[in-house]
């Protein structure tokens, strides 16, 4: 049986991604839904988002593309579906250049999270084992992700790093 909520965290190209996909995709014939929080600012996120769908071409799943609006797209889901979000890094960084109450973003992500009785997979990045950066955003965006991360995993069933692209499970198992 598949957890309700599993957190797959690691750091940049540690594989956490391809692992997430791999859970979501070895989940029997459930409907498989994608919400993708990335924005293409840029040539390279845009060849990066490219890469991700082409992984995901052909193998059923339902994209639904949701930068900023998580709860929303998680109100929508068949409650039969299992879902991948992917990831929760990309939309608080989203909801920061918007310049949005991230206590109140964050309260609405959890909410929706726990509402949401499809089984679910997020992706989130660990930044805490890097340097500590050199200006207040950055700072700033380090310190939200780590309460981020804390609160997801706080909330999860199962929580696994990713490093190397080996999984470790930190709480709960695979």
């Amino acid at each position: 049986m598949t957890p309700k909520l599993t957190i797959v965290t690691g750091g940049a190209k540690s594989g956490k991604s391809r692992f997430a996909e791999g859970l979501v995709a070895a989940a029997a014939a459930q409907p498989k839904v994608y919400i993708a929080t990335a924005q293409a600012w840029d040539e390279e996120m845009r060849a990066k988002i490219a890469a991700h769908r082409l992984d995901r071409e052909g193998a059923g799943w339902q994209t639904i593309e949701a930068p900023r609006d998580v709860a929303g797209a998680l109100a929508r889901v068949n409650p039969g579906a299992i879902v991948l979000l992917d990831c929760a890094t990309m939309w608080l960084t989203n909801a920061m250049l918007a310049e949005a109450d991230l206590a109140a973003e964050l309260e609405a992500l959890l909410g929706a999270l726990a509402a949401c009785t499809a089984p679910m997979v997020v992706v989130t990045n660990e930044l805490g084992w890097s340097i500590v950066p050199d200006n207040a955003l950055a700072r700033r965006f380090r310190d939200a992700q780590g309460l981020l991360n804390q609160r997801l995993a706080a909330q999860a069933d199962v929580v696994v790093v990713v490093i190397s692209g080996l999984p470790l499970a930190l709480k709960g198992s695979l």
